[in-house]
């Protein structure tokens, strides 16, 4: 297709290859599982919004974000025999977790620990199902194990909202130290261990896939139980960092297309105004959720760092 020429306020230097995003939600705020389905149609329509790679099976990654689904997660703890709190008083940590079992049981014990020193409660480990079927060998290769650590809120929570900021600060805790973790115990595969959400309200569905295949390779989103009134989803064209697993968006708070050419910048001024910052509502814990910014992400990591570090914090 030929670009028109200059005119008006067009100009055809203008014209950029990204990423594809869309957003489907009920006005009402009424949950159904169309949402999701609907949502997951958009995404097989963004296809050709991404980048796939010698082999047409392995893409830049693709992902979908969605409310709490509560009733898939009340069924899964009936048949486990466990307790699940009311909405809103529990929260589900989306794990990517290294293959290797003694690896794994140690990136479970590190993050459980987190959990308990900050006065919350494990419930328990829900591993996620998944189909394969498709997925190309790059994918496979690479692709983490993948479980939801469930969590309870602590009595000295007061809020949904005062649990929201506990569960940041586990998350942060958790994840800057998983270096030390790695090289503690001499396995670099500890370095894997991620979250991509960690909420109360919403979770996060994503990885190295296709549009397509994000709806077959989560069975929960196949799931007449998982239901949302909103569904977020975004396909990934990767220009300024490799394609990865963690780095498949959505994040925990925005999904972004484009490139943010001042992210060095920013992240140094974040990192440089770190001893004047303070937050009424996240006190001491602030302190503990340095650095702000997680080295080695990508422009949209960074900023969903900072935007969360807002919101949560009140900022």
């Amino acid at each position: 297709m030929t670009l028109p020429g200059r005119q008006g306020l067009y100009d055809p230097r203008n014209e950029h290859d990204s990423c594809g995003i869309g957003f489907v939600a009920n006005i009402r705020g009424r949950k159904s599982h169309d949402i999701i389905a609907r949502g997951l149609q958009i995404l097989v329509n963004l296809d050709h919004r991404g980048a796939v790679g010698a082999d047409p099976l392995v893409g830049d990654g693709a992902g979908c974000l969605i409310q709490m689904p509560d009733a898939l997660l009340r069924d899964w703890a009936a048949r486990e025999r466990l307790t699940l709190p009311e909405a809103g008083r529990y929260a589900v940590a989306m794990c990517f977790l290294p293959w290797d079992e003694r690896a794994r049981a140690i990136a479970k014990e590190h993050v459980e620990g987190f959990i308990a020193a900050e006065g919350q409660k494990l419930i328990g480990w829900r591993d996620v199902p998944t189909d394969t079927t498709g997925l190309g060998a790059t994918v496979i290769e690479t692709m983490p194990w993948i479980s939801q650590a469930i969590v309870a809120r602590g009595p000295e929570v007061a809020d949904q909202d005062a649990f929201e900021r506990k569960i940041l600060t586990i998350r942060k805790e958790a994840l800057n130290s998983v270096t030390a973790l790695a090289e503690y115990h001499g396995m670099p595969e500890l370095r894997h261990l991620y979250m991509p959400s960690f909420s109360t309200r919403t979770v996060v569905y994503k990885g190295l896939l296709l549009a397509p295949q994000v709806g077959s390779f989560y069975e929960d989103l196949r799931n007449p139980l998982t239901v949302s009134a909103l569904a977020l989803v975004h396909q990934r064209f990767s220009t300024n960092t490799f394609p990865s697993w963690r780095l498949a968006h959505p994040y925990r708070f925005l999904c972004h297309n484009g490139e943010i050419n001042t992210v060095r910048g920013n992240v140094n001024w974040m990192a440089a105004r770190r001893q004047a910052m303070t937050s009424e509502l996240l006190g001491p814990d602030l302190a503990k959720m340095v650095p702000l910014i997680g080295p080695g992400q990508s422009d949209t990591a960074c900023i969903d760092n900072a935007l969360e570090l807002l919101v949560i914090g009140g900022g």
